[in-house]
């Protein structure tokens, strides 16, 4: 009999193998949340820039998660669905559905960049660019040039998790660790040096992306499991259907968020102007440019969540496909525990130095407003990061063992009915600060619903015997 390729999924110790692939998917990871995030650190202070360049990028953010949200919902589920293929030695699905992937990909970026350009000012409107006049000029430019990069940017974040089920995740990491590199050379030359503005941080993150998208490239031409042929690249509605149901729960996860993240931006418009302060024209980018930063620092913390849950996702569709059970459920006990350990100390960071935080970005430059507010932005949009970080490892790991649809339900409800409903619901009795309370009440419940699935999940593994 062929010997099945990537064996040592199967027989090497569970953790030495989450430390193997789950420390580079969190670095891929948390390096492409940087993207952004840089942009924003210099922006914020850059003294021509300040609040209205701070807010303009929290205008455009939630488009580039959109993006973000089909490139993983190809990478992510390719990632699953080749991962059980090779556990199982079925080498040509493999093959087949990582040219798919690649096909389908390139096709969603063309598309998503055309409607873009055609429907920017709309779009920014829709997701609160009209806060002020200034705000609304500085992300038009930024998202102009933001867009020009989408192509590049979702093949690399697609092409990130094929290239980690084929048993290359340090690849991955350094393939975006360069193009992130690139962002963060780059941008203090043109906002600082050339003094390009908004243009300047875009274009810095465009180049970055095209470096991380040639890597992806070289990578393909390379793979290690299987090889691309001619035929890999005719689309196969078969294999199309697989691996996109596995990664639907990644989409839903990401794409929810660009639901909430409008919600939240329409109400922080909305509900900042009925306030004394805010509703001051000098003022009124304050709450928009900050619940912006308390997002990005909470990307940050959810990233290295996603990534040490997604990282496993290679270990546990093997194991799963190889009939492993016994090894699929001790990797699921370390990643709880490790997901809870990651949110205690986000939360002591949060709920005792968000000074320090706030000051990272430009808050020197501001008013003591633009302090006040984002001290207490922080301490209660994220006091419940915990159970945030159990809630995404448990949806991921149910994507991974290949129950799309359970996983996609419970990452909806989170999102959707509880991340969009109570961003709307609770501003109706606490004004702005139900912004700010959306968060932990929607934590707190999908955390109940968790418990369930995850006591369920682990009955479900001990029911199968462990292999011999």
């Amino acid at each position: 009999m062929e010997q099945k390729t990537n064996s040592f999924l199967e027989t090497q110790p569970i953790g030495a193998l989450m430390r193997k692939y789950a420390i580079p998917c969190v670095i891929s990871l948390l390096v492409a949340a940087l993207y952004n995030i840089v942009d924003q650190i210099f922006i914020a202070n850059a003294s021509y820039l300040g609040s209205y360049g701070n807010a303009a990028n929290t205008v455009v953010f939630p488009l580039t998660v959109v993006a973000l949200a089909i490139a993983v919902m190809i990478g992510d589920g390719c990632c699953a669905f080749v991962s059980i293929c090779l556990g199982a030695n079925r080498k040509d699905d493999a093959h087949r559905s990582i040219g798919n992937a690649v096909v389908i990909c390139i096709a969603s970026s063309v598309a998503l960049t055309a409607v873009y350009l055609i429907f920017q000012s709309g779009i920014l409107t829709m997701f609160g660019g009209r806060v002020n006049e200034e705000t609304f000029v500085q992300a038009k430019e930024y998202f102009t040039w933001i867009t020009i990069g989408v192509p590049f940017y979702m093949f690399g974040q697609a092409l990130n998790p094929i290239i980690r089920s084929d048993g290359s995740p340090k690849f991955a990491m350094a393939s975006t660790l360069a193009g992130a590199a690139v962002n963060i050379v780059l941008d203090p030359l043109f906002i600082y040096g050339f003094h390009w503005g908004m243009m300047g941080a875009a274009l810095a993150t465009i180049l970055g992306q095209i470096l991380t998208a040639a890597l992806a490239v070289w990578y393909l031409l390379h793979l290690k499991s299987v090889k691309l042929e001619k035929g890999s690249f005719q689309l196969s509605a078969r294999l199309i259907r697989r691996f996109l149901a596995l990664g639907i729960c990644s989409f839903l996860a990401q794409i929810s968020l660009v639901a909430a993240m409008a919600a939240i931006n329409n109400m922080v418009q909305k509900y900042g102007m009925r306030d004394e302060i805010f509703g001051q024209e000098q003022y009124a980018q304050i709450p928009m440019a900050v619940v912006g930063i308390v997002m990005k620092f909470f990307q940050i913390v959810i990233s290295i969540s996603i990534g040490t849950a997604a990282g496993c996702i290679p270990i546990v569709g093997y194991n799963v496909g190889a009939k492993r059970n016994d090894r699929a459920l001790s990797l699921f006990r370390k990643l709880l525990i490790c997901e809870f350990i990651v949110g205690a100390i986000a939360l002591v960071i949060v709920e005792f130095f968000p000074r320090g935080l706030i000051s990272i970005f430009g808050a020197a430059n501001e008013s003591p407003y633009y302090t006040t507010f984002a001290v207490r932005a922080f301490r209660i949009y994220l006091c419940l990061m915990p159970l945030a970080c159990v809630n995404k490892a448990t949806f991921i790991y149910l994507q991974s063992l290949g129950k799309a649809m359970l996983s996609t339900l419970l990452s909806m409800v989170r999102e959707v009915v509880f991340g969009v409903g109570f961003a709307l619901l609770l501003p109706l009795f606490f004004g702005l600060d139900g912004v700010l309370y959306s968060m932990p009440v929607s934590d707190m419940l999908t955390f109940v619903i968790s418990v369930i699935a995850i006591v369920s999940t682990v009955r479900t593994l001990k029911k199968t015997p462990a292999a011999e």
